[in-house]
């Protein structure tokens, strides 16, 4: 047997050795800044076309509840009344509004409001369209859903649900049979309960919300 003969690999160096602790952090310093930066940087760039997006389906959403209005005025939200003025915010911010749709004679013939809550999976979002003097809905479109698809997105597709809703006046009523003949009764989707169920509450919940800022504006609320 040849001397110093050993069985077994050499032993591997253990990791970082002979690296000084302050050149990691550096480097790992420097990988965060520069993600950080990059994160940044395409924000920047592709939020002007995001925000165009979104007007543009707003615009859209607006038209289709509203019936193809002649025209539309924005009213914000500011403390706890209306005004036609647009209060300071940082970019991307949500401002509470609503949108005040016209004929072409100068008649309001309805409002279109944006709301949101939790349906089966996320957050739903509608804009829902409303004449203020009757309370009797003109109709809504989902904005935003990502409810399970082929059941929940039922919300958004199936115009036997989403047909019933145009005349109807909250708060609605959800019912598994067939819809009875008053105002509030609407029929909620075999299998997607909890995502139409969701829908008829934002719906409430909207109108109840905006129903007495819109009858204060009427009343000559701030401009």
């Amino acid at each position: 047997m040849t001397a110093g003969h050993q069985h077994g690999a050499a032993a591997a160096p253990a990791p970082g050795a002979g690296t000084p602790a302050w050149r990691l952090i550096a480097t790992l310093a420097i990988a965060g800044a520069l993600s950080g930066w990059l994160i940044a940087s395409v924000y920047r760039t592709t939020l002007p076309a995001i925000e165009r997006h979104a007007a543009e389906r707003e615009s859209a959403a607006i038209f289709e509840v509203l019936k193809a209005p002649a025209r539309w005025d924005t009213l914000y939200l500011v403390g706890d009344a209306l005004t036609r003025t647009a209060p300071e915010s940082r970019p991307g911010a949500r401002i509470p509004k609503i949108f005040e749709g016209f004929d072409a004679a100068g008649n309001r013939i309805g409002v279109a409001i944006t709301a949101g809550e939790p349906g089966f999976q996320d957050v739903v979002t509608l804009m829902i369209g409303f004449e203020p003097e009757s309370g009797a809905l003109t109709g809504f479109t989902v904005l935003e859903q990502k409810e399970t698809p082929g059941l929940g997105d039922k919300i958004e597709r199936d115009t036997a649900f989403t047909g019933q809703f145009a005349g109807r006046t909250p708060p609605l009523l959800g019912v598994k049979g067939r819809a009875g003949a008053t105002s509030t009764e609407v029929q909620t989707i075999t299998g997607a309960t909890i995502s139409s169920r969701a829908v008829l509450r934002i719906i409430n919940d909207a109108v109840a919300r905006w129903s007495p800022l819109i009858s204060a504006w009427d009343e000559g609320g701030a401009k």
